[in-house]
């Protein structure tokens, strides 16, 4: 049956012994939809990504890409997707050319689909000048750009992009995000990272995930106002008032700001200026300009500045984020809170996350068949 659910995760639950990296996670990406999947180092992005591609089971609960089980059907959800991992196993011995007409061949591409589809990758991921040379000589740039070309060889309607811009310098890594907005025109794309200003660049929805459960799933300007919270910047001359009216001290007019209704906090921001600088906060669903405004006003205060900022998407993330902060490993682990088994420091063997998955498996296995 047809649906525009391209990626369905519920429930999603991993434990590592007796650690969770993933606490009965759920979320949906629907057809067409370029989704940030947004969270600090452990929190389980990679490990909800890993589910997904197939490379490890979940403990408990169950998840679908293009309708097709990971667990029942890993073979049809691979056909489906196109994964670039963080750092993308690539063959540094082969040529640009030879390793995408490998990874052709192994997606089943015979040779005149394998020549339309590079002819589109090419043009895609800017490679023609690279073609022929060695994977090995490349920058870290255009490695991703390869890594990107072989998850598209064979036009999947899906991709899922680990950390794509990882140790990317700044020209690179608009180079790569100028890409997955191309691409992301006619495809489903889950790109998970921790840089906020990639997500705000190239999505048009995020996923937050911490410790390992889901805390905000929506459009970015919702998720801004998720903190019901809205900041003010006010700045009045210290020397200088209407006729007839003293200039205020710094505690007068913090006094006066703060009878302003619905003034949730007031303090002093720090300036070299003859100025007093205030932030102000005020509740998500009004606008407090105008009540401001008329008290500098009454006051004959002379208003150098004022402006209303919404939350910015980076003081969201680490408001709902806040004591995310790893364990120490060696002081040992609390198994009731939910931690990833991996950080950039790969800290975890990947000989650990087998062992694991093979228990995971057949336990998942095991109550299926129940």
């Amino acid at each position: 049956m047809a649906t525009d659910v391209m990626i369905e995760a519920s429930g999603l639950t991993k434990r590592f012994g007796g650690v969770r990296a993933l606490d009965k996670v759920s979320f949906e990406v629907r057809r067409g939809e370029v989704v940030g999947f947004l969270g600090p180092n452990g929190a389980g992005k990679s490990t909800t990504m890993r589910i997904l591609t197939c490379f490890i089971s979940p403990t408990t609960g169950s998840a679908k890409v293009s309708g097709h089980d990971v667990f029942d059907s890993p073979l049809e959800v691979r056909r489906a997707i196109g994964y670039l991992p963080q750092r993308a196993p690539l063959y540094t011995d082969m040529s640009v050319y030879d390793y995408l007409r490998f990874v052709a061949e192994i997606r089943g591409l015979d040779e005149s689909a394998f020549k339309s589809r590079l002819k589109k990758v090419v043009e895609v991921c800017g490679l023609a000048q690279s073609l022929g040379k060695d994977i090995g000589t490349l920058s870290h740039g255009y490695r991703q750009r390869v890594g990107l070309g072989q998850a598209l060889i064979h036009d999947p309607p899906i991709l899922i992009l680990d950390e794509p811009t990882s140790d990317l310098d700044p020209n690179e890594k608009a180079e790569v995000l100028r890409y997955i907005k191309q691409i992301g025109k006619d495809r489903t794309i889950l790109l998970s990272t921790h840089n906020l200003a990639e997500v705000e660049e190239a999505c048009a929805r995020a996923i937050i995930v911490s410790k390992g459960r889901v805390v905000a799933d929506g459009a970015l300007d919702d998720i801004r106002g998720k903190t019901g919270r809205v900041r003010y910047v006010v700045a009045i001359d210290e020397k200088r008032a209407e006729a007839g009216n003293s200039a205020p001290s710094a505690e007068a007019a913090r006094t006066a700001l703060e009878r302003i209704d619905g003034a949730r906090s007031v303090k002093e921001l720090p300036t070299d200026e003859s100025l007093h600088k205030f932030e102000l906060i005020g509740p998500q669903n009004s606008d407090l300009r105008a009540d401001i405004f008329r008290l500098v006003v009454a006051k004959g205060w002379t208003l150098l500045e004022l402006r209303r900022d919404a939350q910015s998407l980076d003081a969201v993330f680490r408001d709902l984020t806040r004591g995310d902060e790893k364990l120490d490993r060696g002081a040992g682990w609390k198994a009731s809170e939910p931690e990833d088994d991996e950080d950039d420091d790969d800290s975890t063997s990947d000989e650990d996350d087998d062992d694991d998955s093979d228990e995971a498996s057949d336990n998942h296995s095991s109550a299926r068949k129940a």
